[in-house]
């Protein structure tokens, strides 16, 4: 077992070059190879059971949250996850997509919403899934950390308070320290992004333009973070002060890339929320159209006819 900035075990010692083939091999942790295909099984089970009842499930967020279990698996179920132990720049990438791409893209699958429409009522005094769930998302628990002064600042902790301290060394150490810092990355971007995306119900609903701005305080962070990696001039962490002599690499030529993977990925996501959120306050405007529309056929016009009455009785007045 080696524990001098090779990673956590010594099979890291002996790793080739990398090479994007090597890194997509399959392999990685069972874990969150269990977890992805669970994630799977259970939507798709949820999917199956509306389209029995004759509801209908969007097809978009059916692959929306595939897509985004596949990214989970694609950085955690691969070489990548080995080579991540050994190399800053691939254990950035890692980060990045589970913490900012991967929730995104679980998120825009809504699977509370599918959950909610999907788990049967337990009856009458009696609590089952579904209950316990609805009992979940109108906790105080859950308004605190889906709250943007709760989620902000961890979604910024989460960099320099992780790397920038002892703690992200001790939890390199182990496997099991690993795990859970991933699974830490994949819960921050999942609550961080989750009132701001507002595709499944929870406790905060800001508008548009308040979620925008959430958005876009968080993101700025990101990108000084990379840049402080990128701009250092000796190693930072000491996971990565010693690289395997087999992998080629320099320890500061990595971290600097790995800097500019975390400085380049910030933007990514504000993209793709920002198209999303544009979307949804379309369709939102679209739907209150709609509803005013069949308001004013229901009424026959009745608002119409009201103000051209008061306009007769105007003009009556003025003769």
């Amino acid at each position: 077992m080696d524990h001098s900035g090779h990673g956590m075990d010594g099979m890291n010692m002996d790793l080739p070059p990398f090479t994007l083939g090597r890194g997509l091999e399959f392999g990685g942790d069972p874990v969150f190879l269990i977890g992805c295909l669970l994630g799977l099984g259970l939507y798709g089970w949820a999917v199956i059971r509306l389209r029995r009842r004759g509801d209908a499930w969007p097809v978009g967020r059916t692959v929306a949250w595939a897509l985004g279990v596949v990214s989970v698996a694609l950085v955690m179920c691969t070489g990548l996850n080995d080579y991540g132990m050994a190399m800053f720049s691939v254990h950035m990438v890692q980060h990045m997509i589970i913490s900012m791409l991967s929730p995104i893209l679980l998120l825009l699958g809504a699977p509370v919403t599918l959950a909610l429409r999907a788990l049967p009522a337990a009856g009458r005094g009696r609590k089952g899934p579904r209950e316990l769930l609805v009992a979940l998302l109108h906790s105080r628990y859950m308004r605190i950390i889906t709250h943007p002064a709760f989620t902000i600042p961890l979604f910024i902790a989460s960099l320099y308070a992780l790397y920038f301290s002892p703690l992200f060394d001790f939890l390199m150490e182990s496997r099991a320290g690993h795990i859970g810092m991933m699974v830490h990355f994949l819960a921050v971007g999942l609550v961080f992004f989750w009132p701001i995306m507002g595709v499944d119900p929870g406790p905060h609903r800001p508008g548009y333009v308040m979620r925008m701005l959430e958005l876009f305080a968080g993101m700025p962070f990101h990108a000084f973070f990379g840049i402080a990696l990128m701009m250092a001039s000796e190693p930072m962490v000491h996971t990565f002060l010693n690289p395997p002599a087999s992998l080629g690499i320099d320890a500061l030529s990595d971290q600097s890339a790995a800097g500019g993977i975390a400085w380049a990925f910030s933007e990514i996501p504000s993209v793709v929320v920002l198209i999303a959120l544009v979307f949804q306050w379309y369709k939102s405007e679209e739907r209150q159209s709609q509803r005013a529309d069949r308001a004013a056929d229901r009424n026959g016009d009745k608002d119409l006819a009201d103000y051209n009455a008061y306009l007769a009785s105007l003009n009556a007045r003025g003769r």
